[in-house]
């Protein structure tokens, strides 16, 4: 489970102010709405056709809409998003178990509805990304038992999408928006849901910049293409934009006065971004590539400390210490 890397604190005697009741219903429930009714798609076109490549479109469309909401990290997005999205896979247990799946021919793959009792690294976008893309995995036929897992990830998949957004719809989102309200026992006051959901936007860019682009880049003597999200599908790119505008939004929702600062700072990030030549960022061990990927970091980084001055200082909340630092 990714640990906040924020702490929030008061620093100022107003208290923090936000819309998030705006933040829930303008844009977070319908992310969740729209990733769920493009799962239900690509669920619908692999039980049509569960070859590779007629699955790539379906596949593609269904990880954008996953992105809008990939990095929320609180009340049932918590749990749900590890087997939904199983990465960073440090120890390559997707390919590993997989492999033991296809190589028993289990026959959980041929009851969809218990699919979901498999390990979460057999489960979700970077389960179906192997099978799709990996050219170890991907040249099944129709018939074939990989064929065959695919449905069954897909299905699951689509009710993972659909139990989150209900999650959120039917309970969560009330949470969120009657903090402080009698009986409320999870945020006390409207102060702190805005301050979980204002730490999930920082933890957000954070994460960009440290491990969508830190993971693959390594060291300048050591560098980890293979480490890249979503080298597979060559989204790696794709994801880190998505996962900038998506913060961008949220951030817009979440106050009520504009972010001229913040604003700026993404349309850097978009520039850098014009710039990358491989969207997998397999081409990090040249130097060259390596700088780009450096300035699109340096921007998403940017980015974070527009949000921090624009938000936090103008509502009184400053980062605290990073969780990793051991201060």
């Amino acid at each position: 489970m990714r640990a906040f890397l924020f702490l929030l604190t008061i620093v100022a005697a107003a208290p923090a102010s936000g819309n998030v009741g705006d933040a829930v219903s303008r844009y977070i429930l319908p992310a969740l709405a729209t990733f769920s009714e493009a799962s239900a798609e690509l669920d619908a076109a692999a039980q049509a056709d569960c070859r590779a490549e007629s699955l790539h479109p379906a596949y593609q469309a269904a990880f954008d809409a996953w992105m809008a909401v990939s990095d929320l990290r609180i009340g049932p997005s918590e749990t749900a998003a590890l087997s939904i999205a199983f990465w960073p896979d440090d120890r390559g247990s997707t390919a590993r178990t997989l492999s033991g799946l296809i190589a028993a021919e289990d026959p959980i793959a041929k009851d969809p509805a218990s699919y979901g009792d498999v390990s979460i690294a057999a489960r979700g976008f970077f389960a179906l990304e192997m099978l799709l893309y990996d050219p170890d995995f991907s040249g099944y036929g129709p018939d074939d038992y990989a064929c065959i897992s695919v449905k069954a990830i897909a299905s699951d998949l689509h009710r993972q999408a659909a139990a989150l957004q209900a999650a959120w719809a039917d309970d969560f989102a009330a949470v969120l928006t009657s903090a402080g309200d009698p009986g409320n026992a999870t945020y006390l006051s409207e102060d702190e849901a805005f301050r979980a959901l204002y730490t999930q936007l920082l933890s957000s860019l954070e994460f960009t910049a440290d491990t969508r682009l830190g993971r693959p880049m390594g060291t300048f003597e050591r560098p980890r293409p293979r480490q890249a999200e979503a080298w597979r599908s060559a989204r790696s790119l794709r994801n880190v934009v998505l996962a900038v505008e998506a913060d961008q939004r949220l951030a817009h929702e979440l106050v009520d006065f504009g972010l001229p600062q913040t604003d700026a700072a993404v349309d850097s990030v978009l520039v850098a971004a014009e710039h990358i030549v491989d969207p997998a960022f397999q081409d990090v061990e040249d130097p060259q590539a390596r700088l780009r990927v450096e300035v699109l970091q340096q921007a998403v980084r940017a980015t974070l400390r527009a949000v921090e001055i624009e938000i936090g200082t103008a509502l009184g909340l400053a980062p605290g210490f990073n969780s990793q630092d051991g201060d």
